[in-house]
């Protein structure tokens, strides 16, 4: 009976030595996941991919020399993209990265409020409620937006320089979407300074 157990026992143990060496292994490497919301043969963002390992090596980081990158191709079908999240979120990575805007960091927020998570172009974080304010994001989300809402001003005042005899200036958004808020919120104000309303 002893000698059955000790080898169950052994067999268990040789069992786990390859998760006990890769442990060995990652200890010390940092880990990142990256969600991205489009197929892993899509040209533009395998570009994408590649400028961001490019600029992690710039920087000392290589994969699978001292960080381990976790990356997570979906479609845009939100059912692939949470359970995506979910699998990233549960390596405990040091940092996610939502590579493709609102697609990826809306399901990952879903996912985990403390694991970092670091956003790329996303329109109007403030008003997706990713973030608090752009000054101050709070939460466990930070991250790049393709413009400053004061752009979406901007837009007008041009518009009056390229035609100044406009009287009257329509937006259209879907007000259910919270993302553009800020941009609208812009526009807003600057319209009747231009003497719109």
């Amino acid at each position: 009976m002893k000698r059955r157990k000790f080898i169950a026992l052994l067999g268990g143990a040789a069992a786990m030595w390859p998760l006990a060496a890769r442990a060995q292994q990652d200890e010390g490497m940092r880990r990142i996941g990256v969600l991205m919301a489009s197929a892993a043969d899509d040209s533009e963002n395998q570009a994408r991919m590649a400028a961001f390992l490019r600029g992690l090596a710039q920087l000392g980081w290589t994969d699978g020399r001292n960080v381990r990158i976790y990356t997570r191709w979906a479609t845009t079908n939100a059912d692939d993209l949470r359970r995506h999240a979910a699998e990233l979120a549960a390596l405990a990575p040091d940092v996610l990265v939502a590579a493709t805007g609102t697609a990826t960091a809306a399901p990952l927020l879903q996912t985990t409020r403390t694991v970092p998570i670091v956003f790329v172009i996303v329109v109007d974080p403030v008003g997706a409620g990713f973030v608090a304010s752009l000054a101050r994001p709070g939460g466990n989300a930070t991250g790049f937006t393709a413009f400053e809402y004061g752009v979406s001003g901007k837009w007008l005042e041009l518009l009056k320089e390229v035609a100044p005899g406009v009287t009257r200036v329509a937006v259209l958004r879907d007000p259910a979407i919270a993302s553009g808020i800020g941009q609208f919120a812009a526009v807003q104000a600057v319209a009747p300074s231009l003497g719109w309303s």
